[in-house]
């Protein structure tokens, strides 16, 4: 690191200012560098006394890997801003050899590999990232692709070279944030793998998680079969972000039209999600549509089986006039052998009459069971109905945001005035944007207990059936 000290023909600062700027001082891979605005600046702080009375928190273990956890995701920010902006104004593709690109992975990995444990194998003790990041496939079906593709690489023998590249593809697939938040969400299990203190168990990692959303506009490239990631050394190059006192700031145009271009990027991820919902809602109410439909059949059939009981309730009851009036003609002709024919007929009338009794009260159960099941049909297809007219609410949102896109688009090419015109629209499409979330969540809660309704109607229709025939 002996490239990043300050060279020896600067001035000497004084002890105040050393002091000052002590104060600010972030402490990554046991070395000193001080935040200064965006940028990293190093400096030699050796055998100068800093403050009057030493802390003595300096030595815990606890306090050394907060610092630690800040410092990274400070690292974090710069890195993911750097590379948004450099990626931005390239606008192309990126690829592996990109230095911002590769610094990003490296700055991951030493996030990834903060406070892992130590698992003892034959060849000694080992720590790795690999083993959280097969976790994901269980969390996000989603990215069990991505772990496949990376076991079937050839060339990779080492679990470092497989999270490296597991990285890499998740950052191709756009889903990077996406699944590092699944992660963190799940600190149950990250708790086998990291330490209490470590960053993925601590706020930082969330932060960290929510920084690599904007990675989604970076389109990137990569060609991993002819990659030795085994062997790559994984140090944080510190000149990329350290300040150079002879570069400008830049105009503040390029600013301002880096910030509609952001705001155009982001108004394209909005609508690509929004029409995933669309198309998630529609096919949910087309699943509705054919179970309705399999109800109304069912219900048909149902129908079907109380109009076959109540003619066999007629039959039965005309057989047992007949039997009774039968029963009162052979007692009138022969009264010796009344006694046995009498209980026997009487043993008779009495299942009869039993089986009378059992056929009207199973009538009345499905005839209740019918009304029942109307009364769902009649709440099912007014929900789909409701469903139906939130989805044409959504769709005139969604044409809405179309619209306040292509406004955005046209407005890129005009003058300054047309950022506070963007600042407005967006704030207008946030809003909208909660509205639907609003109303997603709504339609959600209300699917789940349509399908809950739907649930408890397959299952009465499945027991009316097998028992009746």
């Amino acid at each position: 690191m002996s490239a990043l000290t300050p060279p020896t023909d600067m001035p000497t600062p004084t002890t105040d200012k050393i002091t000052q700027a002590a104060m600010e001082t972030i402490y990554l891979c046991k070395f000193r560098v001080s935040m200064d605005g965006e940028w990293l600046c190093l400096r030699e702080l050796d055998d100068i006394s800093l403050t009057p009375d030493p802390e003595p928190a300096h030595e815990d273990p606890n306090y050394l890997m907060a610092n630690e956890r800040m410092n990274l995701m400070n690292m974090a920010k710069l890195s993911i801003k750097g590379l948004i902006e450099s990626a931005l104004n390239l606008g192309r593709t990126l690829d592996s050899d990109y230095a911002p690109l590769q610094q990003f992975f490296v700055v991951m990995e030493h996030c990834l590999k903060h406070g892992l444990k130590a698992k003892k194998t034959f060849l000694g003790q080992n720590k790795s990232f690999w083993g959280p990041l097969e976790l994901v496939e269980k969390l996000v079906p989603e990215a069990a692709e991505i772990t496949a593709s990376v076991k079937d690489l050839p060339g990779l023998k080492t679990p470092v070279g497989r999270g490296r590249a597991w990285l890499r593809l998740a950052l191709m697939q756009k889903k990077l944030s996406e699944y590092m938040k699944a992660l963190i969400n799940k600190k149950e299990l990250l708790s086998e793998f990291y330490e209490a203190n470590a960053l993925m168990m601590e706020e930082e990692g969330a932060i960290i998680a929510g920084l690599l959303v904007g990675l989604n506009v970076i389109d990137a490239n990569f060609c991993m079969k002819g990659e030795d990631l085994d062997s790559q050394v994984g140090v944080i190059d510190f000149s990329m972000y350290l300040k150079d006192g002879n570069s400008s700031k830049g105009s503040e145009g390029d600013g301002q039209i880096t910030a509609i271009l952001d705001q155009k990027n982001y108004v394209e991820e909005l609508n690509r999600h929004l029409n995933a919902t669309v198309n998630n809602l529609q096919a949910k109410v087309d699943a509705l549509e054919k179970s309705n439909t399999k109800l109304t059949e069912e219900l048909a059939v149902a129908n079907n089986r109380i109009i076959t009981l109540q003619e066999e309730m007629e039959r039965v009851k005309e057989e047992s006039s007949y039997i009774l009036e039968s029963n009162r003609k052979a007692s009138k002709q022969d009264r010796t052998s009344e006694g046995q024919a009498l209980s026997e007929a009487r043993k008779h009338l009495k299942e009869e009459t039993q089986l009378r009794l059992d056929v009207e009260k199973e009538l009345e159960i499905q005839i209740s069971m019918r009304q029942e099941m109307e009364l769902a049909m009649k709440m099912l297809e007014k929900d789909v109905c409701e469903k139906q007219d939130a989805l044409v609410c959504l769709r005139q949102q969604l044409d809405d945001l179309r619209a306040l896109k292509h406004e955005l688009a046209f407005k890129l090419q005009s003058s300054d005035l047309g950022v506070k015109q963007k600042s407005e629209l967006n704030s207008r499409l946030e809003e909208k944007t909660n509205q639907m979330a609003a109303t997603i969540k709504q339609l959600e809660q209300s699917e789940k207990d349509l399908v809950k309704q739907a649930k408890t109607l397959n299952s009465a229709a499945n027991k009316l059936i097998p028992k009746h025939q």
